[in-house]
């Protein structure tokens, strides 16, 4: 555990310094090279739905690129520079260069007067403006005088980008696992989503078998989710049994919070409400909310009415509930590799639950098929063995009682939840009877009927 964990720490940890400088926005030179950072670990195929689209209701933007913007007082003293934090600029910012007086440039000031020394994170992605963003404590130092604006960006035709790749399993059904990647130089409420995608590509990759396929996508938020759903959305419907929305998944808060699809009982929604009820155990504590469209990420896309997606959407230290949201405190220190690492622990065991956590069909309905050949029953009836599950476990018939359970209720209709509720247990405790059955090719997934 300990070899797992150092070499996802030193992976998260070193795409981390590489990606949180780079200057992105949902367009342009910035969130290209985030996207090509991460095709060196995983498969990625971007697609960039071009400038001018109709994408349902929304029309995709020119792509900013911005060289650098800054700001100088009328002493000649820098106040804002990209250079130095790229949050300094409203994100989408028109060109400038100019003079303004104190007054004139006011209305283009953005600052925390709750959070003096922080720089907020400004956007204005669909309607033209400029702006500067800087702590409290330097826009109340600001004195009369002309200052010096220069806002060196420009618009362009390009595209709005998203990425994702498959890893294949045992069937077409697919779990997706998204987040966004537009935000520059915040570290829980942006790459915190992205690098826990990657280290569960890994994970997941490395497992013997993938009951289900699993989707992961990368996209700018929302316009990128919509550009995504634009492409995707008839085959979604078709093949998505469900998936997460992982962000603000670092930090340091006890547990992982669950937001629920629209549909609430999608089989995530089942099973993270088991988490959060105790019937399930994990690396973490789960707590479970309800869907709302008013707050949140991409799961308001995923769950519009017209889609209707079974999503939910995953995080720790939630946006909107610590003090570095959207500003310059958002940092690597509170983020936490190590945080990271935990969650993906967490995330990659729901997942492993997830896979087994459908509806189980027995390939051998007819009777209950022998089991004494297969080691799973004794084969010796007496005084001595009433307490065996089989030849080798005595422990009260206890396995075996689950097993005999397992077969009678795999009708294809009937979720292991169900049966692990008849059984008076946990999903993770049928793990391994789930796991002995498929080997002796007794039940599986995926059906729709009885072979």
């Amino acid at each position: 555990m300990f070899d797992r964990f150092q070499t996802d720490f030193d992976l998260l940890d070193q795409s981390f310094d590489h990606l949180f400088p780079l200057f992105r926005s949902i367009t342009g030179p910035g969130i290209e090279a985030s996207i090509d950072y991460f095709r060196q670990f995983m498969p990625l195929e971007v697609k960039k739905i071009p400038t001018g689209s109709e994408v349902f209701d929304w029309t995709v933007p020119p792509e900013w690129h911005c060289k650098r913007a800054r700001l100088w007082a009328p002493d000649g003293t820098l106040l804002c520079d990209t250079e130095v934090n790229n949050l300094s600029v409203v994100n989408y910012a028109e060109p400038v260069d100019g003079t303004f007086s104190l007054e004139e440039l006011e209305p283009h000031l953005h600052s925390l007067p709750d959070l003096p020394d922080a720089i907020p994170y400004v956007t204005s992605y669909y309607k033209r403006t400029w702006g500067f963003c800087m702590s409290h404590e330097t826009r109340q130092s600001l004195q009369p005088g002309q200052y010096r604006v220069l806002i060196e960006s420009d618009f362009k035709d390009g595209g709005v980008p998203y990425a994702t790749c498959v890893l294949p399993g045992d069937s077409d059904r697919e779990i997706m696992l998204t987040s966004y990647l537009c935000h520059p130089s915040l570290a829980n409420n942006e790459l915190s989503g992205p690098l826990t995608l990657l280290a569960l590509y890994r994970r997941i990759k490395a497992w013997p078998k993938r009951r289900y396929s699993y989707r992961f996508v990368l996209n700018p938020e929302t316009i990128g989710s919509l550009c995504f759903l634009y492409d995707y959305h008839n085959h979604l419907r078709e093949k998505l049994e469900a998936g997460l929305i992982v962000t603000c998944i670092g930090g340091g808060a006890p547990g992982l919070r669950y937001k629920a699809s629209r549909r609430g009982n999608s089989l995530f929604d089942s099973l993270a409400m088991r988490f959060t009820n105790g019937k399930e155990e994990g690396p973490l504590p789960f707590s479970y909310m309800d869907f709302t469209p008013t707050g949140g990420s991409d799961e308001r896309q995923y769950c519009a009415p017209g889609f209707n997606l079974p999503m939910g959407q995953v995080a720790r230290a939630a946006y909107g509930f610590y003090d570095g949201y959207h500003n310059s405190h958002d940092t690597k220190d509170f983020m936490g590799i190590d945080n990271l690492v935990e969650s993906v622990d967490a995330l990659e065991h729901f997942l492993s639950l997830g896979e087994i956590a459908g509806n189980p069909v027995n390939h051998s309905p007819f009777g209950e098929p022998q089991l004494g050949k297969r080691n799973l029953y004794p084969n010796m009836n007496s005084e001595k063995t009433r307490s065996d599950s089989n030849d080798a476990l005595s422990d009260g018939r206890t396995s075996l009682e689950r097993l005999l359970w397992v077969l009678n209720m795999a009708d294809g209709q009937t979720s292991l939840a169900e049966i692990a509720d008849k059984c008076g247990c946990s999903i993770g405790e049928l793990k391994g009877i789930i796991e002995r059955l498929e080997e002796e090719k007794l039940i599986s997934y995926h059906q729709k009927d009885p072979v």
